[in-house]
């Protein structure tokens, strides 16, 4: 049993799994549109999944929601806006509610970029990965450094202030010189939001089965330790391992994960957390993940693929798997309002870390050292049952 005091803040996720090609490094649940989109049906059944949930979180309200894929931006800016205003209608969203949809450069213009926005879309996060030619090309993007500089300019003269931008490093046969050219074209377009992580190698992708040519690790970790030092000094400060914000500017719905929030999923293969106060449980669900399936049964219980009840060593260890992601940690009192656990049980593990030299607190604030974050899968270790 879980004591709650307060239940954490409560986002949406919504997966759309279509995408015109799928990457060869791409593990998410994505799938290559061979025809037409299916977009209304698709609408129709996240609605109606958003409906069998709702009990779930009766009284509730959504701090944030976000489109991920697949790629959202796929669907025509009528089709979000007629989703959104069916979300508003059935669970209160709160007038500060961040709603971020992820886009790809080859899938949008100007005009579609201002339907999002006049949609309620209010943060775009758009899919570039490099700024070189070649190195799309290897990474089997669709789009090329044109494309996605155009995409760029058409997020702002749309009217997005706040937008990210996603890029890679560690390419195939990448350069540091390379990968911070990269950084300095996105700069240029002033995002509010960068993330910027390593490529790597996933099972289940083509480049896992047949792998190109990558830089070694001591490579990665000169690009990463001169990148960051970049966009530090260009008033980009990291604030979770792969995200780096302009102040005040941090993703929302991402901090909720990383703090252990709760959210709900819907769309195929999407995953929830919830917590109950009534019961003092935990909850995790996942939905069916093909798309076909999840369409015929989403107006039925059977669209619900799987559901945990979780424990309290596997809560205690995936509150630490996130929140020791963010360079500004946790508090003790965030542990328990999000968790329903005392801080103490986890003293034995925190001391250790402690020890170690891979965690500091400081006031009630707990958080990885400078050592801890090259080691954090050590660390983590420590708070498996």
């Amino acid at each position: 049993m879980f004591h709650f005091t307060t239940l954490p803040p409560l986002s949406l996720y919504i997966h759309i799994p279509y995408c015109v090609r799928k990457c060869p490094y791409c593990d998410f649940n994505s799938h290559e549109v061979k025809e037409s989109v299916p977009e209304q049906a698709y609408i129709d059944a996240l609605i109606a999944d958003l409906e069998q949930d709702l009990p779930k979180v009766w009284g509730r309200a959504v701090s944030s929601i976000f489109f991920g894929g697949g790629t959202p931006s796929i669907f025509s800016p009528d089709a979000i806006d007629r989703l959104l205003m069916a979300i508003r209608s059935r669970i209160r969203v709160l007038p500060q509610a961040e709603i971020t949809l992820e886009a790809n450069p080859s899938t949008v213009d100007i005009g579609r970029f201002q339907g999002f926005y006049q949609a309620g879309i209010n943060r775009l996060s758009l899919g570039v990965q490099s700024f070189s030619d070649v190195a799309l090309q290897a990474l089997g993007r669709i789009h090329d450094k044109n494309t996605a500089l155009q995409a760029i300019e058409a997020i702002r003269q749309a009217g997005f202030v706040n937008f990210n931008i996603d890029l890679m490093f560690g390419l195939p046969q990448q350069t540091v010189e390379q990968a911070l050219l990269d950084l300095k074209t996105a700069m240029a377009y002033q995002p509010t939001h960068l993330s910027w992580y390593q490529l790597t190698l996933e099972p289940n992708t083509l480049f896992y089965r047949h792998p190109p040519i990558l830089p070694d690790d001591d490579a990665c970790w000169d690009i990463q330790i001169a990148g960051q030092l970049l966009l530090a000094e260009q008033g980009y400060p990291q604030y979770e391992v792969s995200a780096y914000a302009r102040q005040n500017k941090q993703c929302q719905h991402n901090i909720n994960y990383w703090l252990y929030g709760d959210y709900l999923g819907i769309g195929a293969g999407a995953h929830a957390k919830i917590s109950d106060a009534s019961t003092g449980e935990i909850k995790r669900y996942s939905k069916q993940r093909h798309p076909k399936t999840y369409i015929e049964t989403a107006q039925t219980p059977a669209v619900l693929a799987s559901e945990e009840t979780l424990v309290a060593t596997a809560v205690s260890f995936e509150f630490m798997l996130n929140a020791l992601r963010l360079n500004s940690g946790f508090s003790t009192d965030l542990f328990a309002l999000h968790t329903g656990l005392p801080i103490t049980s986890v003293t034995e593990a925190l001391t250790e870390g402690y020890q170690r030299g891979w965690l500091i607190k400081e006031g009630e604030q707990i958080k990885t050292t400078t050592i801890g974050q090259q080691f954090l899968n050590e660390v983590l270790s420590l708070f498996m049952a």
